[in-house]
């Protein structure tokens, strides 16, 4: 399938228009998703692709976050734990909706692209997806994952979180969300009880990471220390957060 780059970007910009960009949050997910289907292309590009399917990638970044601002809008948060499931919600936009037809023409790739955004935030790729279907996804998730890093360290915690300095700096680390961090996997949502242990929890979308790639983005960015030197009044974070650099050191070397 062929794409039209420029037509899909003035698509997404139309979409995104109806939003309110002065407000931080709605402009946070539009640059995060352009950063990201940029990623999407650097990523597709390691790996020698055709250049139909970088362009196919690409196209898969800039669709993957169409959920967030609905999300914003009818919720006031970007939390799918406190709202809806953001992917899924994307897709039932683009797909259940008609929107894709204003991105692209052609319907060959529809069922393809669903399930790819689909998932793009799942804890796990689901096991019935084709080979293809979860290159596509992994190239999509890995992209996510790093510009999330960003994300975290561009803008304050408080917006993103919705939650005070004064509760943010001195929560404590779940012991499980330490624990499950240790083990060198992504954070299950389900664990996560204060607004500390979502920082950790992105931190360890880093373990996820599929591709060589963007590890190397991770490096050269430097987002990952950065959210690591997190700030805390409570001895036991600052201490947990001690651990969680040493783990993480252990596994970037």
């Amino acid at each position: 399938m062929q794409i039209d780059r420029q037509r899909a970007l003035r698509t997404f910009a139309a979409y995104v228009a109806a939003y309110d960009a002065e407000d931080p949050k709605v402009k946070l997910k539009i640059d995060h998703t352009y950063r990201v289907a940029g990623f999407c292309q650097r990523i597709a590009g390691s790996l020698g692709l055709l250049q139909e399917d970088i362009d196919l990638a690409w196209l898969c970044g800039l669709l993957h976050d169409v959920g967030r601002f609905e999300q914003l809008r009818n919720y006031g948060t970007f939390i799918d734990a406190q709202s809806i499931d953001h992917a899924m919600y994307g897709a039932e936009i683009l797909f259940d909706q008609g929107r894709i037809r204003d991105y692209v023409e052609n319907d060959s790739e529809d069922a393809f692209l669903r399930r790819v955004v689909s998932c793009h935030s799942a804890y796990r790729i689901p096991p019935e997806y084709d080979e293809r279907t979860v290159l596509f996804a992994n190239i999509l998730r890995d992209a996510d994952k790093t510009d999330i890093l960003r994300v975290n360290v561009e803008t304050p915690l408080e917006e993103i979180y919705n939650v005070s300095t004064q509760v943010l700096r001195s929560d404590p680390v779940t012991p499980q969300v330490l624990e499950a961090f240790l083990e060198g996997h992504a954070v299950f949502r389900t664990l996560k009880k204060t607004s500390v242990d979502n920082v950790v929890g992105h931190i360890s979308l880093v373990f996820e990471l599929v591709f060589p790639v963007s590890l190397q983005m991770v490096a050269e960015q430097g987002y990952l220390e950065r959210l690591m030197d997190f700030s805390s009044e409570n001895p036991e974070t600052r201490e947990a957060f001690a651990v969680i650099r040493r783990r993480m050191a252990e596994y970037m070397s």
